[in-house]
């Protein structure tokens, strides 16, 4: 089988169930999953403890169920859908993170170690596919549990990461908005 098919050169991409635009809202939408899953796949591969990367493994195949019923136009049947399963392992697992590292009050600024940094950006990623999720619903039917995992999901990014850089000692950096503090007379 050919990588290529010279089908796309035209603009346009096959849908399970038709063609659409490359820049329709359900292509913007399962794109995004896509550009989230691949830079998971980057946490996993500087994570050094395996239980977490197994963690993030199999959240990167939620992500492919997730592309698959994006990409399945609203006519047909997806060949696979995401549980309400995932959704709840997803909330047990933020459960457990915060019960190891409990979240600050105040904002924390991205970054840290070097891998909770990636872990951050994946979060930004995931918020931005749960928009052209958002997006797609507004003009097509999407199920809510979708909508429900990517909002978690962001989350359980945001718990892991304050997880990993507590595991390695390293301070949150915490955003402390327009505090007046000593020396600035701004």
């Amino acid at each position: 089988m050919r990588l290529y098919t010279k089908r796309g050169d035209n603009g346009m991409t096959d849908l399970m169930g038709g063609r659409v635009r490359k820049n329709h809202p359900r292509v913007e939408a399962y794109g995004t999953i896509d550009e989230l899953n691949s830079v998971l796949g980057m946490v996993r591969t500087v994570l050094a403890d395996k239980r977490l990367a197994r963690m993030v493994e199999r959240v990167q195949r939620d992500l492919f169920v997730i592309g698959a019923e994006l990409a399945t136009s609203p006519k047909l049947q997806p060949p696979m859908k995401l549980s309400r399963a995932r959704l709840k392992a997803l909330e047990r697992q933020i459960d457990a993170f915060q019960r190891e590292a409990p979240t600050p009050r105040l904002f924390v600024l991205p970054g840290g170690s070097p891998v909770a940094a990636l872990v951050h950006f994946a979060r930004t990623v995931c918020r931005r596919a749960e928009r052209c999720v958002v997006a797609l619903s507004e003009r097509e039917p999407v199920r809510p549990l979708v909508l429900q995992y990517l909002n978690r999901l962001s989350d359980w990014l945001f718990a892991l990461a304050l997880v990993i850089n507590k595991r390695a000692q390293v301070p949150e950096v915490l955003w402390e908005g327009h505090r007046k503090r000593s020396g600035n007379t701004r």
